[in-house]
């Protein structure tokens, strides 16, 4: 779509907007491309934002950024428990979140701030926001179907799927249609009765919210928004995809790598497999090695994005196996991190074998791309089985990481009919994303409700 914001830059701005997302990439984003959105329609945008993670100010000259004190240790912010991350900012935060608040509040007389959007992980946000007689709505960073199902925790304890056991994972849950157990979206963690406490309490302050914001469009998750609407009888406005408004700003916490734009232009149209495991997951030697030598028999060519840390006892590549780059050679291409948008949308990529993180999902179906699915935790779990069982455009690797199911993998989805399937339906579902946006599209009359509703304020 066009650039939303250039039209009304100029115009008289009477209503601030405080954004406060959580400090993890995938929560970053969303956030920030809410918050070009709604500048666009002449709100101002302050962001609130921890220490940790927080955003590149630079990159947006026209928000104002407001910084405050998360009190993680060295070790805390170093944790892989993202349960156990999450937990603690939602009590470190407290205090320095009402104080800006306040301050905020006070300072802004001619120009009135109308209401609260943060993410909905920041359950502590509603209880502040109440004191403050300021209205709280939320952003959920995920697909609605997986929201769904973290929401069915308590029904899913109760039936016996949670703890998941080995000996059920290929069990289908009948109450959550495609879901196998095995998909639950549950998050490794040192105590899982800390993460079922952090999903009841994410749920209850958004029952007490204002409304509900979704990166999601009708089209996509129908079944899902009437489920959501059944159970929260808030306003709820799913107006994504919202990468497709708002102008190529990045918030990406890693530097992008550019090395692989110009790599593709060298490559035939749809040849490439785009590999990338997003800001968060991690895997071990072997997998690494397995992914690698899949990647090589497959023939096909490859961009491989392997991030510093993301495998177990290396800073990077080290475990390659001896001379895996000279036998590759030109087939393939290995960076710490790529600017994921114009990869996609990149002629000559043909593939994405992703983690299936929401946005990774969302931007990939923009781009007509079919997936290749490697679900690591959480709500790549649901978004992996809806894109594989539901909207078809992709398949699981679902037996592990071994070189030759990976090389057929990669051949199936690249070269074989079933692939070009795939990416016929993904076709289809972008005409649908495109519709959406259109002036009397879903999306688009969501958006205009939801602008509507913070000016009723």
């Amino acid at each position: 779509m066009e650039n939303l914001r250039e039209p009304q830059i100029q115009q008289k701005r009477s209503r601030r907007l405080i954004l406060f997302p959580v400090p993890l990439q995938g929560h970053i984003n969303p956030m920030l491309q809410l918050a070009e959105i709604l500048y666009s329609r002449g709100f101002s945008i302050t962001i609130i934002h921890t220490h940790f993670n927080s955003p590149t100010s630079s990159n947006y000259p026209y928000f104002t950024f407001e910084p405050i004190s998360d009190g993680l240790s060295t070790t805390q912010a170093s944790t892989s428990d993202i349960v156990a991350l999450l937990t603690i900012l939602n009590v470190n935060c407290v205090t320095p979140f009402r104080e800006c608040l306040t301050r905020l509040l006070s300072e802004n007389q001619e120009e009135p701030i109308a209401c609260l959007i943060c993410d909905g992980i920041f359950h502590f946000t509603q209880a502040v926001a109440d004191s403050l007689k300021l209205p709280r709505i939320i952003l959920r960073a995920t697909s609605v179907a997986s929201f769904l199902a973290l929401h069915s925790f308590p029904l899913l304890l109760q039936k016996g799927y949670l703890p998941k056991q080995d000996s059920q994972l290929e069990e289908p849950v009948p109450e959550l249609p495609p879901l196998k157990v095995k998909d639950i979206p549950v998050m490794a963690t040192h105590d899982p009765k800390i993460m079922y406490q952090l999903v009841a309490s994410i749920s209850k302050e958004m029952k007490a919210s204002s409304g509900i914001i979704w990166n999601s469009f009708e089209d996509l998750e129908q079944f899902a928004l009437t489920a959501v609407r059944q159970e929260f009888p808030i306003p709820i406005f799913p107006i994504g995809p919202f990468h497709k408004y708002s102008p190529a700003s990045s918030s990406s916490l890693l530097i992008q790598d550019p090395s692989c734009i110009s790599w593709l232009d060298k490559q035939a149209p749809r040849s490439v497999i785009y590999v990338s495991f997003g800001s968060l997951a991690a895997m071990n030697e072997t997998e690494f090695v397995e992914t690698a030598w899949g990647l090589a028999n497959s023939k096909r060519p490859f961009l491989w994005v392997v991030r510093p840390g993301s495998i177990y006892g290396s800073d990077w590549i080290e475990q390659l196996p001896h001379l895996f780059l000279e036998n590759v050679s030109e087939k393939g291409h290995i960076v710490k991190w790529a600017p994921q948008k114009e990869v996609l949308a990149h002629p000559a990529v043909g593939g994405f074998w992703t983690h299936n993180g929401w946005n990774s999902t969302v931007e990939s179906i923009c781009e007509e791309v079919p997936m290749l699915c490697r679900p690591c935790f959480a709500d790549q779990m649901v978004n992996a089985r809806y894109v594989s069982h539901v909207w078809r455009i992709g398949m699981q690797l679902e037996n592990g990481l071994e070189r030759g199911e990976i090389e057929r993998s990669i051949r199936r989805l690249m070269v074989e009919k079933d692939g070009e399937e795939m990416r016929e339906r993904v076709i289809k579902l972008k005409e649908k994303v495109d519709l959406s946006l259109r002036k009397d599209g879903s999306s688009c009359k969501s958006l205009e409700g939801l602008v509507s509703f913070i000016l009723s304020f």
